[in-house]
């Protein structure tokens, strides 16, 4: 079956990873495998106190977010599941989001927004409902709109192996 999308997922952009200590989940990840640490973002809204961790360089990096709830009480509830959710680079998020809605895909509510590394985001929801049935099948999927460097790098890569 071909489809065709008006968009491209590109690559991983991200895993998040959470659990009630982020200073045990920074003591594996950057001390023990050696990520580089980037920066910290704090959301009450989103119940989210994480550090963002880098896994190679330039414009072809992952991150890996380390997160723990600022109030571990209340929902969300970042460190449940500890893989919190795996986010997506996306060379057109606006048509991405009107394509997969157009689709039946449910999103989380908060629309298209400015993320913690400064990338506009989306998540698609892990469950469906009986007005949008698609959904990620339990795993939260975060989709990140690339910057222009992201997407001249897979760009190369595609031209370099094609």
């Amino acid at each position: 079956m071909s489809i065709s999308r008006p968009f491209k997922v590109l690559g991983i952009q991200q895993i998040a990873v959470g659990g009630l200590d982020k200073q045990k989940l920074r003591e594996f990840w950057v001390d023990t495998l050696g990520l580089s640490f980037s920066h910290s973002y704090q959301s009450e809204s989103e119940n989210v106190d994480e550090d963002i961790c880098e896994a190679g360089e330039g414009p072809l990096k992952v991150e890996v977010d380390l997160m723990q709830p600022i109030d571990p009480d209340k929902k969300p509830r970042v460190n449940n599941p500890a893989l919190n959710h795996v986010g997506l680079w996306i060379d057109d998020l606006p048509k991405a989001v009107e394509w997969l809605t157009s689709e039946g895909v449910r999103f989380t509510p908060g629309g298209i927004r400015p993320g913690a590394a400064g990338y506009d985001i989306t998540f698609i929801h892990p469950k469906g409902n009986e007005e949008f049935p698609i959904c990620s099948e339990g795993v939260l999927v975060e989709l990140v709109q690339a910057p222009k460097e992201v997407i001249d790098a897979y760009a190369t890569i595609a031209k370099l192996s094609g």
